[in-house]
This record gives C-alpha cells, sequence and structure tokens, in this order.
C-alpha cells in the first residue's frame, strides 16, 4: 500500500492520554503488536507507538489529579496554518482549549472544541509527519465523531477544514444520519473520516466524541485477548458492510474500537 500523505483537514495522528503509560504501553503492544520509543523527558515523557517500523500513535503520561481528560484518544487533523486554523475555529463557534503551540522542530500542535462538544486536535507537520500508513493491520482504518448535535457539528467542520461532506441515508444498513468527510479534489477526492447523528444512541449528558478504528487480521480474536489482558468490550464484533467492527475499553478505560476491513478492500 503507498504511503499515507494526509490532504489538508484529514486525519493526521491521534494519541493516548494514560494515567499509567507503562501499562498502556504494555496492553497495547500485546494487542496490536505496537512497540515503543523511549520517553521524551523534554516533551513531558511523550512517547510513540511504532508499527511495522513507522511511528502510528502517541503516547502522554497523565496524572489522575491533572487538569484536563486522562486515559482518553484524541484525534489530530492535517492543518497547513495553525493559527489560521485556530482563528476559523472560534470564527464558526468553536472554542481554543489548548492555542497553537510548538513541539520542538516536529510540528506544531493545537487542540479545540466544537459547538457540539467534540475535542479534537490539529497537527501542523515540522519533521513528525504524523502517521505514514493506514488500512494495514495495527494502522488506523478510519475515524470518526459520536456527535451529540448532529447539525450543529456538520455545519462547524466544513468552516474549519476543505471539507465537503457526503451524507450517507439510513435505513437498515446503518444510522439514521451519517455524513463522510471527502478531502481532496478530482481523482484525488477520497473518504477519510465521517460524523454520525449519535444523539439516542448514548445516555444522556454524554459529550460528542471522536474515535479511531484500528486495523485488525481478526475483530473476534482481538477482542478475546482484549478480555484476558484486563480490558472491557464495549461493542462486540458486528458485520456491516464497511467490515467488522467492535470497539473495547482498555484497563485504564481508555475506549477505541477495531475494524477488520471487507474482503478484497
Amino acid at each position: 500500500m503507498p504511503a499515507y500523505t494526509p490532504a489538508p483537514g484529514a486525519p493526521a495522528w491521534f494519541d493516548l492520554m494514560s494515567s499509567d503509560a507503562d501499562r498502556a504501553a504494555e496492553f497495547y503492544g500485546a494487542v496490536f503488536g505496537w512497540s515503543t520509543e523511549e520517553p521524551a523527558a523534554e516533551f513531558g515523557g511523550y512517547r510513540n507507538f511504532v508499527a511495522g517500523g513507522s511511528r502510528v500513535a502517541g503516547l502522554m503520561p497523565m496524572a489522575e489529579s491533572a487538569d484536563g481528560p486522562t486515559n482518553v484518544w484524541a484525534v489530530y487533523f492535517d492543518s497547513e496554518d495553525a493559527a489560521a486554523t485556530a482563528t476559523a475555529v472560534t470564527a464558526a463557534g468553536g472554542a481554543v482549549l489548548v492555542p497553537p503551540m510548538a513541539v520542538g522542530e516536529m510540528g506544531t500542535m493545537a487542540v479545540f472544541a466544537d459547538p457540539a462538544g467534540g475535542v479534537f486536535g490539529i497537527w501542523q507537520k515540522g519533521t513528525h509527519p504524523g502517521f505514514v500508513e493506514r488500512g494495514e493491520v495495527g494502522t488506523p482504518y478510519w475515524f470518526d465523531e459520536m456527535s451529540m448535535d448532529y447539525e450543529k457539528s456538520t455545519a462547524f467542520y466544513p468552516e474549519v477544514f476543505p471539507w465537503e461532506l457526503d451524507e450517507i441515508g439510513g435505513g437498515d444498513e446503518g444510522p439514521a444520519r451519517y455524513s463522510q468527510v471527502m478531502v481532496g479534489t478530482g481523482a484525488d477526492r477520497e473518504g477519510t473520516a465521517g460524523i454520525m447523528d449519535a444523539a439516542g444512541m448514548m445516555g444522556e449528558g454524554r459529550p460528542s466524541f471522536w474515535q479511531v478504528y484500528i486495523t485488525v487480521a481478526d475483530v473476534d480474536a482481538t477482542l478475546a485477548q482484549v478480555t484476558e489482558l484486563g480490558g472491557e468490550i464495549l461493542m462486540p464484533g458486528e458485520d456491516t458492510p464497511y467490515g467488522r467492527l467492535a470497539s473495547f475499553k482498555d484497563p485504564l478505560g481508555a475506549a477505541i474500537c477495531i475494524a477488520t476491513p471487507p474482503p478484497g478492500r
């Protein structure tokens, strides 16, 4: 498969804030076959997960008492100009949680909240390109937002990123409303993420959130391993037109999804 280079606005990185980074590294190493680089002291102990020799995700130690969320995965989208994206976020009704901040020479990051409450980040790459493979076992398969206010989410993001949203009809094959995020133009136009109308699917008071699906060879075998290692299954394996999907929590409570693509894809 060709190397993955995100178009502007496409998913570029994801990372885990964990209350026990060593335990998380051991767990995901066993489940996904990821190794970890040495923690970078100058960046608060941040380390990179590695799959197939390439960086695939990040891991940040966070004390339970620290400000902000712990034991949660965060999704970052490619930005060519972090400051301009921050301006667009506020103009579209979002909030800046962490303003654009240089991470050495590796790039610039920022964190925002959309008007539906979904938290997301951006990555303006420097020497760190983000993940460079997608769709292979151990690498990202898909990203989507479970939105508690679909209208707000679908109005907001095209004002911030160069996204076109293709709404997929409901019926028996999927959710009532789901918008596929299209990036690029012409022959390079492709679906890269989605927004789901999740109001009514989740409990009252649950905020919107972005989630990532990791490609695995066998969803059910992966879930069995998750259980053996102290994780919790949230959604058992389910066959869909887009592959067999499932989700689980790691032993520290962070939720992540997995997918086995349909045959031939």
